[in-house]
């Protein structure tokens, strides 16, 4: 519990440092990545990138978070259950909040483009899940865990490299957002007692 919350207000520290000192400028690394993905958005390349990060972005949580709500009714009759289910509900939206610091640090994008940079709003979405769901598995599905925490890394990942290929994100975005959600998912997960991940005991 202790070590969660260490890294969890490490990790959200850092967050905030990091888009203090990119709030008004591009660091190297961006650049760089910036003009090697310059002008992919306007291919025809571009098109796959579009559909898969509508599907992972925003819509992704809220999807989730139905599904929460429709498995809470079904298994409300086990306490268990339902009380890890509405606990994950609360870690979920906590986690979606981290795209409140746009309004904060006020980044621009790389390119023309609505809103504010910093933190990636789709980074922030699958990454709020792929917590969410790893928790939700350490809970309910200890056998699924490693798997959840491949996929859940490896979806991030993939929306993060769609954000920075259309040109819409710095990379610096993509990582504060993923900083970001790990770090408040730690504290809000420690704070549910979420923290450290335990599995149903089976009497019998």
């Amino acid at each position: 519990m202790i070590r969660a919350y260490a890294w969890g207000f490490s990790l959200l520290a850092v967050f905030l440092v990091l888009g203090y000192w990119v709030r008004d400028s591009a660091w190297p690394l961006d650049l760089v990545v910036a003009d090697a993905m310059w002008g992919f958005w306007q291919t025809s390349g571009s098109d796959v990138v579009w559909v898969v990060t509508d599907i992972l972005g925003p819509v992704l949580p809220i999807a989730m978070f139905l599904a929460l709500v429709i498995a809470a009714v079904l298994v409300r009759r086990d306490a268990y259950t339902l009380n890890v289910l509405l606990r994950s509900m609360v870690l979920l939206a906590a986690c979606r909040l981290m795209s409140l610091f746009k309004g904060v640090f006020e980044r621009d994008r790389p390119r023309a483009y609505v809103d504010f940079s910093y933190p990636s709003g789709h980074v922030v979405s699958v990454a709020s899940v792929a917590f969410t769901g790893i928790v939700l598995c350490g809970w309910l599905a200890r056998r699924l865990l490693r798997r959840a925490i491949v996929l859940g890394t490896t979806l991030v990942v993939i929306a993060a490299a769609c954000r920075v290929l259309l040109d819409v994100h710095w990379v610096t975005d993509v990582l504060g957002g993923t900083l970001g959600v790990t770090g408040i998912g730690l504290l809000v997960a420690a704070a549910l007692h979420l923290i450290p991940l335990r599995e149903r005991k089976v009497s019998g």
